[in-house]
């Protein structure tokens, strides 16, 4: 059968469906109301950073900076995490006024502003690009080891870098 795309709009929502072979493949629905951040990408600017913490907080345009935890930011500057004495400090991977590509992953709530990584990853409907990941994985739910290969290699043709 055919692919049909369902809209229907109201002055609170808009609710799209994606419907291939009489089933529903995709479902999205915006609520003006609610601007959500988590899953956004940003530019944003380091504001301060607090060793104590090990944590700084990040500028990213919204009306409460950011908050970014030392742990989040490993992978993306190419460190692997292995001990706690071996790890960096918040300082040594970040500095005051340094521009950092960041995405949210919680919500701001009352007066703390949002969570935010630098492990940024980018879901699509059949895959997940990971631009700072460098490791390539295959849904557990294709259970069949060929098309797990197949899968594999065309993913090792297209990455490039530290890509995943």
């Amino acid at each position: 059968m055919g692919k049909k795309l369902f809209v229907n709009s109201l002055d609170r929502e808009t609710r799209v469906a994606v419907v291939e072979d009489q089933k529903v493949v995709e479902l999205l629905i915006e609520r003006p109301l609610e601007k959500r951040v988590v899953g956004n990408v940003y530019k944003g600017r380091v504001v301060n950073v607090l060793p104590g913490m090990q944590a700084a907080f990040i500028d990213i345009g919204i009306s409460k900076n950011a908050f970014l935890y030392v742990d989040d930011i490993y992978p993306s500057r190419g460190i692997a995490k292995d001990t706690e004495e071996s790890s960096p400090t918040v300082k040594e991977l970040i500095k005051e006024g340094e521009e950092i590509l960041v995405q949210v992953n919680k919500e701001p709530v009352g007066n703390k502003g949002a969570r935010v990584t630098t492990n940024i990853s980018l879901a699509g409907r059949y895959l997940v690009y990971v631009p700072f990941g460098n490791h390539i994985g295959i849904s557990r739910k294709i259970e069949d080891e060929s098309e797990r290969e197949r899968l594999k290699g065309m993913a090792d043709e297209i990455v490039q870098g530290s890509e995943g």
